[in-house]
This record gives structure tokens, sequence and C-alpha cells, in this order.
């Protein structure tokens, strides 16, 4: 890293921009930054928040962005952006996130990177926790504000600085950038179709997990158990809740309204668990976290005994609140497998479900079309509604030859309850006039951080 340079941000609001500009400015760089979100004055808290820590924020017009400047941008940033084509005048350097991100992990002496279609930003919490009650000291970039790690001073608490111990950074497939790093450990969740062709991330996820000492894979994946079988045993953890060859095996599961319970088998040992976030699919995940700190030293009943309190992670199965006998619940669901999994532990206890789903982008809605339709019709039971409106839209260019009326007509067709309202605030109406006492509504989306305003409004009203 550049010490005589100032770190420039381009989207420095974004779920994975704020915690590396944290991390940055922490080991002693000059940061500084620009959000769209901003300039169209959204999310005023989270800015203030930045500018409390003595983070400069520029309008994205350029003007923050001189020859003294590493500019950091994202993969979405495109060509056109005043920041970027005033970087380009001034020959600044340039370099992405997931650049900068990666040069600071592969220089750690311990590193676990964290991997997969779903899940990974619980996992990542939960191994930073982990690691973090067992006096590591460790550093955590995660894509999600960690609950565990919030305070009066840090509320938007995505990252965590460490002092010279292990860092663990949830890694991303999506744009390719998992190639950039070089992990001790490497968690891989699981493999399905979501921004990529299952052949893209096959490549990917396999040369991410052949570079790692040890590998941390799920048996219960179809994908991720090819993975496992091709490495030796000796360079491998595996997990699972159904297959007993798996190195930690959960058992006795016991789904409960504020959590779930169960038993992690090891070959030697055989642990209680309860944990404070529910559903089967977070079992794995948390499976996931109790193996990567096995591979990092630290004691399986020691392990255990601190994912106890793990308080969860933000917009992760989050309960908004309840009025008038309606639960409002926040979910970062926006793909086939993490949909499934929210419905699956919403559907573990009674009450119809009323699912606001805003689509993440038009190419997600086109390349997973058959896999929403399916999730939907298959896992929403006869008396649930699904509403839809437009996909969340930031400008460019776009093909929109699948919308969310497709996805509706197509849920309906399969003989589920399907809606779609071309405007939010027109589900919101929606969602209020048919909501009755014991329904739980659940607000579905990724990439738009206003959802969770749009999930606390409702509850506003119905109360």
């Amino acid at each position: 890293m550049q010490h005589n340079r100032r770190y420039f941000f381009c989207g420095i609001g974004g779920s994975g921009m704020l915690p590396l500009a944290l991390i940055v400015q922490r080991l002693g760089h000059a940061v500084a930054g620009s959000d769209r979100s901003r300039d169209q004055g959204l999310l005023p808290d989270k800015f203030a928040f930045l500018q409390a820590r003595g983070i400069d924020l520029f309008p994205q017009d350029g003007s923050g962005v001189g020859p003294d400047t590493i500019l950091v941008t994202s993969a979405a940033v495109e060509e056109t952006i005043p920041d970027v084509q005033a970087a380009r005048r001034h020959n600044a350097h340039m370099m992405t996130r997931a650049e900068l991100l990666a040069e600071l992990f592969n220089a750690a002496p311990k590193s676990v990177g964290v991997a997969g279609t779903s899940g990974k930003s619980t996992t990542t919490g939960m191994i930073g926790w982990l690691m973090d009650r067992a006096g590591l000291k460790p550093t955590v970039v995660n894509g999600a504000v960690m609950r565990n790690f919030v305070t009066a001073e840090t509320p938007f608490a995505s990252a965590l600085v460490g002092s010279g111990g292990p860092f663990v950074a949830e890694v991303d497939e999506s744009d390719g950038s998992i190639a950039h790093y070089t992990p001790h450990v490497a968690v891989l969740n699981n493999v399905a179709l979501d921004h990529k062709s299952l052949e893209e991330l096959r490549t990917l996820f396999r040369d991410f997990v052949a570079k790692a000492e040890v590998a941390v894979l799920n048996l219960d994946n179809a994908e991720t158990a090819l993975i496992a079988a091709e490495l030796p045993a000796t360079g491998r953890l595996t997990y699972s809740l159904e297959n007993s060859a798996a190195d930690l095996l959960a058992e006795d599961i016991a789904p409960q309204v504020d959590g779930v319970a169960f038993r992690v088998r090891t070959a030697d040992a055989s642990v209680a668990l309860r944990l404070q976030v529910p559903g089967r699919h977070n079992v794995a995940n948390a499976l996931a976290a109790l193996a990567a700190a096995i591979a990092c030293g630290i004691r399986l009943d020691d392990a255990a005994a601190a994912l106890a309190g793990f308080a969860g992670i933000r917009r992760r199965l989050e309960t908004v609140g309840s009025a008038g006998g309606v639960t409002v619940i926040d979910d970062f669901a926006h793909n086939p497998d993490k949909i499934a999994a929210t419905l699956a532990a919403m559907h573990e206890f009674p009450g119809r479900l009323l699912i606001l789903f805003q689509p993440h982008g038009f190419r997600p809605l086109r390349l997973m079309r058959e896999g929403f339709v399916d999730t939907f019709a298959t896992r929403m039971r006869p008396d649930d509604v699904l509403v839809m409106p437009d996909p969340i839209y930031y400008g460019g260019t776009v093909e929109r030859s699948v919308t969310s009326t497709d996805i509706v007509a197509d849920v309906a067709a399969r003989g589920r309850r399907a809606v779609f309202r071309s405007g939010r605030p027109d589900c919101g109406d929606y969602l209020v006039e048919i909501a009755k006492p014991g329904d739980r509504i659940i607000v579905m989306g990724a990439r738009d951080d206003t959802l969770s305003g749009f999930a606390a409004a409702l509850l506003t009203r119905l109360g």
C-alpha cells in the first residue's frame, strides 16, 4: 500500500466498499470517497457516520479525484462515471476493491476466505466472532453488518480491525475477483447458479480451493461434494447435516422460534449447541464456521460455546418488529437458494407469508428466471402471497427481456398467488391492505439499502 497518497473510494457507501475504507483508514492511510446515493439524498445516517470518522466525502462529479489519488472502484463502476474520468485525466492510479482487499488479505499471517453462492456473510460473521472470542484479534471484512460488533460508535459494523491476527474476508465470485485471493483456509459453502454459469463457477471455486492449505467443504451440496472428492483428506474438512462421512455432522436438529438447537459430532467429540439465528441453513453455516475455527487451532468445545453468543447479521432473517399482530422481517435473499432457505425457515412455524421480493437487477432476473419461478412455486404454501415490483435499476445499458411481470405470471400459472406492482410504494400499500393478524411480511432483496427503511415504514403503518 502507498502511504503518500489518498485512497478515494468511488461508491464508498456500498456494502463491500465501506468496511474496506474503514480498514484502510485504521491502517493509517488518508481516505475519502463519493457515492451516488449520497448525491441523491439517500442513507444520510450512513454518510454522517463516515464523516464523523474523519472521512471526506465529495459529490460523485470527479472533484475529489486528483493526481495524488488512488481511485478504488467496485466492479460495477462504469467508465462514464465522472470520478473515473477524472482519474484518467490526472493519470491517477486505479484499482478495484477486490484487488485492494486481496492485497491486504494475502499479506496476513493467517487468512480465511469465505466463498459460495449463499451464506457467505453469515459464515464470515460467525468465524470473526469465534476468533474474537478466542482472543485472536482478527481483522474481518464482511458484506453486511455484524450485529455482535455494533456499538453506538460503530453502527455500520461490517468490518472489524484487528492487530496483526488472522484476516477473515467474504470473497466474491460474481465478478471473478475471487481469483485474486490466496487463502490459508478456504471455506466453500455451496455452488449454485447465480451471477455466472455453473461452468464458470466450477472453475473459479476449484481454483480458489486448490490454493488453500485447508479447504472447508459442504458435502450436502452436490457441486462442493465433487470438489471435496478431488482433495486429499489431509487438506480438507467437510461438514454435513445428512452425510455421516463428514468430519463435522449436525444431529438432533430442533428448530425454535428464535433460533435452532443441534448437536455437532466429530470423530472424537460431540457438543450440544443452540444458535440465536433460525433455520437449517444456519446450522450449515455454523458447521462451516466451526470447521474453519478448528483449522485455525480453536478447540471445538470453545468454538461451540462462543457461537452460542452469535447475534446474527443485519438483513438476514432480521425481525424488524410486530404491530397489529403482523410481524415484519427484513432479509437479503435474492437468488433461488437463499429464497428457498428463508422460506423453509419461516415455514417451520405457522402463519401466512406475505413476500415482497425486489429483484437485484434485470440480468439476474433473466439468468435465474426458471430458478425463481420454481422456488416460489414449490416453496410457497397455498395461502402465501408473492408481491413483486420492478427490479432495482441504477442506470446504464441493460437488457430487459425478462421482467418482474414474467416471474409473477409464471408463478401464478403454477397455482400460487403472485401480484405485480410497478412501484415499491404500491407494493407497500397492497401489503398493508391485505395483512391480517398472524401474517409475516418478508421484505427480500439485495443491492438496495433502502429496503430496510421500507420494511421499517411498513411496520409503522401496520401499527
